[in-house]
């Protein structure tokens, strides 16, 4: 099931996709599990003002009701993520994706998929295995318990507001677990280069997961940038501007010669 861009289907304010054109080089943005567009925008600002064309694709199931969510699939995703990358191509000649959470898994998948198509791919706070207790137990109970809240803020700064549902789907968790699984097995498959942020303090993934991709992804051009202030949601957090940068300054060193490298 795929609704994320069928007429008639309520969007919360704030919550839809964007895109912000600029040069000939774009990024396409993913956001995370439960969250929307809105979550990745001031980045997209941030890249649009450098000159890199932006546009924040809204996943299906996201951005409406959670109950539409309990019905995606992670192959939803992947084909909201297409989506996005196709209406990126029609301006831009050559595109990276960047996200953060599913976001970034949701971008290495891409990059396995079209080696040819994503220049390079940028992850920030992605979980590499769901390994607490509570994460266990959503095989068990999917079928039972189809939502939980979401708890207090993933973000330290108390001044930030995030648009999100305000609890996570059981069955969504369910196939982010299956994606991920997925996408570990595309690492040494996936040759382009790689900008991989972690947050010392993420109080949501292992904060040990972003190294995990940094030492298995095959790039041979590849960085592990540790972030000290943030939880997280990084991209709206404390350390939002030393990503942005870090991440214009990427785009900007490889957009001009392919370097993919083929494992």
């Amino acid at each position: 099931m795929h609704e994320a861009n069928l007429p008639g289907v309520a969007i919360i304010p704030g919550a839809d996709s964007f895109l912000l054109p600029s040069g000939d080089i774009g990024c396409l943005l993913i956001h995370g599990i439960s969250s929307t567009p809105q979550q990745m925008r001031l980045m997209g600002e941030f890249l649009a003002s450098r000159g890199i064309t932006a546009h924040g694709v809204r996943l299906a199931g996201h951005g409406t009701r959670v109950e539409d969510l309990h019905e995606t699939t992670y192959e939803d995703w992947i084909v909201s993520a297409e989506e996005g990358l196709s209406r990126l191509e029609e301006r831009c000649s050559s595109v990276f994706c960047a996200g953060l959470s599913l976001g970034g898994i949701l971008s290495l998948r891409l990059a396995r998929l079209y080696p040819e198509r994503v220049r390079g791919v940028v992850t920030i706070c992605s979980s590499y295995r769901l390994r607490t207790f509570l994460f266990k137990l959503v095989p068990l109970v999917k079928g039972i318990m189809k939502k939980f809240p979401t708890g207090s803020s993933s973000i330290n700064d108390p001044d930030v507001e995030e648009v999100k549902y305000s609890y996570h789907s059981v069955p969504a968790v369910y196939q982010l677990m299956k994606l991920n699984a997925l996408v570990r097995e595309d690492l040494p498959h996936i040759g382009q280069p790689a900008l991989i942020f972690g947050a010392r303090g993420d109080k949501v993934i292992d904060p040990e997961d972003p190294a995990r991709y940094y030492d298995r992804i095959a790039s041979s051009e590849k960085e592990l940038i540790w972030l000290d202030k943030s939880d997280h949601v990084a991209v709206l957090d404390y350390d939002k501007e030393l990503v942005f940068e870090k991440t214009a300054a990427f785009i900007n060193k490889h957009s001009a010669v392919p370097t993919v490298d083929r494992p």
